[in-house]
């Protein structure tokens, strides 16, 4: 197995938790940047891409809340009024009751001939498209009263949506919905990207995702870590160059696949040929015997052995390079037998499916450098003791948390999959609704096992095989349709993408 040279550092995008950006907010303010000025900005900004995105828009309703986040909606309000855009402009809160920026901005917009009414449940929204100015990024608790009405009026309505800043109703650190979320078609966000606009509810929320800095370098500030980084394609080609012409199987290692226990193979053949696709020198399979047919019908190219416990299992762990156990594993004796194999081998481990459910119930406590685990939020919350909803709440801290607890790196799957490891968070920005069916997961076993096994470390192994999986499947989406995706379809979409010279023209040719 050769380790591929560590390749240039990429500037992946920083991701901030709410109180991070307010934090560069007041020192872009302390530093004489008036606050006005600042959602003047901002304001502009957003209108700017309202109009790129509706070049042809005549009519709008601005809907603005109390805060400095209806603020920025009374001065967009302003702009398109300027610009002969008809303007209608509905108010969470009464002109009289704000202060401070928020006071000023509302009285730009009536300077400007904005005439405003106030929230009432059978308002009629007049407007073509709607601006969401609501709810900024402080927002703690689940959302009542009169913004929960206006919210639900604009989801009802059918209407586009410009968000500012961030949906209301979604927290910005978490990605989580509290109680209800507009649903934009394009969020325009400010300062420093959040964590919360990418994963968890945010993908069903956020629509087109714009960022604009506003002139502030938020990364020229040492002291504020970001909270995550943005997983993007160019860290493909940075670790996974062509190879040397006169390479051979022994230089792209071997990978083992333990899985398929008696009446549960296929996901076990879905994890091995997609470890194949991926790049792997040599991939062996121990499955039950009654699998092997099977798979050497599918993939002849995989070394199958039928193996009716552990104890079959003789040298096969020795030789391979890395061991990928759990994908239709079971949770009986077999499935037992080969995970207490896989962690004896002292070898690289990825941990997938029923793997991850015999280390919550039988093998607690484990804990090492060495592992990729791959759980779904319901395997995450038996690793946690948590419900479900618990860890829905707060992905990133689940993902952290799992992390601080069984070390290696923890891909935490979902809308957003989160990566966490010994570096940090990273976000997977990519990925479609149609992946939400069976061996999805087992597919990404085998893409991580055939990275490592080329000689990856454990977390660049991580971010790449979460990003190639995710990619591959909108690549498969977009030749043929969310619905009815197949885990199966990656393979081939993938192999592409980890052949960056390779164009998507040629797919059929690798099917």
């Amino acid at each position: 197995m050769t380790r591929p040279a560590e390749p240039p550092a990429l500037s992946l995008r920083p991701l901030y938790r709410a109180e991070q950006v307010r934090e560069l907010d007041r020192r872009t303010i302390a530093a004489g940047c008036e606050g006005f000025a600042l959602m003047q900005r901002a304001a502009a900004a957003a209108w700017q891409d309202l109009k790129a995105r509706w070049p042809h828009v005549q009519s709008l309703t601005v809907l603005c809340g109390g805060g400095n986040n209806g603020g920025d909606g009374h001065v967009l309000a302003a702009l398109a009024a300027a610009e002969g855009v008809a303007v209608q402009r509905i108010l969470l809160k009464p002109v009289e009751e704000l202060t401070g920026d928020a006071r000023r901005a509302a009285d730009m917009a009536t300077a400007a001939g904005v005439s405003a009414m106030p929230w009432r449940q059978d308002v009629s929204l007049e407007g073509e498209l709607v601006v969401d100015a609501l709810l900024g990024t402080g927002l703690g608790g689940e959302v009542r009263g009169p913004i929960r009405e206006a919210i639900e009026a604009v989801n009802a309505s059918g209407l586009p949506v410009l968000a500012i800043d961030i949906p209301s109703g979604l927290q910005a650190d978490t990605g989580a919905m509290l109680g209800v979320a507009i649903r934009a078609t394009l969020t325009v966000t400010f300062i420093g990207d959040k964590l919360g606009l990418y994963t968890g509810a945010a993908p069903a929320h956020v629509g087109e995702l714009a960022f604009r800095a506003l002139e502030v370098d938020a990364e020229a500030e040492g002291d504020l870590v970001p909270a995550a980084r943005l997983l993007e394609a160019g860290l493909i080609a940075a670790w996974l160059p062509p190879r040397p012409r006169d390479a051979h199987k022994g230089d792209a290692g071997h990978s083992l696949v333990l899985g398929g226990a008696p009446g549960f193979g296929g996901a076990a053949l879905l994890a091995a040929e997609a470890c194949a696709r991926l790049g792997a020198g040599k991939v062996s399979l121990a499955t039950a015997p009654e699998h092997v047919t099977a798979s050497l019908v599918r993939r002849p190219e995989v070394m199958v052995h039928g193996v009716r416990g552990a104890g079959d299992l003789g040298s096969l762990p020795e030789h391979a390079d890395v061991l990928v156990v759990g994908p239709g594993l079971g949770q009986g004796s077999w499935g037992q037998g080969m995970l207490q194999a896989a962690l004896d081998a002292s070898k690289p481990l990825v941990v997938d499916a029923d793997g991850l459910n015999l280390l919550a119930s039988r093998f607690a406590g484990r804990h090492r450098d060495d592992w990729i685990l791959t759980p779904h939020p319901g395997e995450a919350a038996r690793l946690l003791g948590l419900s479900v909803g618990e860890v829905e709440a707060d992905r990133p801290a689940a993902a952290l948390a799992l992390q601080r607890r069984y070390g290696g790196v923890v891909v935490l799957k979902g809308a957003g999959s989160l990566v966490a490891g010994p570096e940090g968070l990273a976000v997977c920005p990519h990925g479609n609704p149609g992946m939400a069916s069976g061996g999805m997961g087992d597919a990404l076993s085998g893409i991580l096992g055939a990275l490592l096994a080329q000689g990856l470390p454990i977390e660049p192994a991580a971010w790449l095989g979460v990003l190639v999986h995710a990619m591959a499947a909108d690549m498969a989406a977009g030749q043929g349709g969310e619905r009815g995706l197949l885990a199966g379809d990656l393979a081939s979409c993938a192999r592409i993408l980890v052949n960056p010279t390779t164009g998507e023209g040629d797919a059929a040719a690798t099917r």
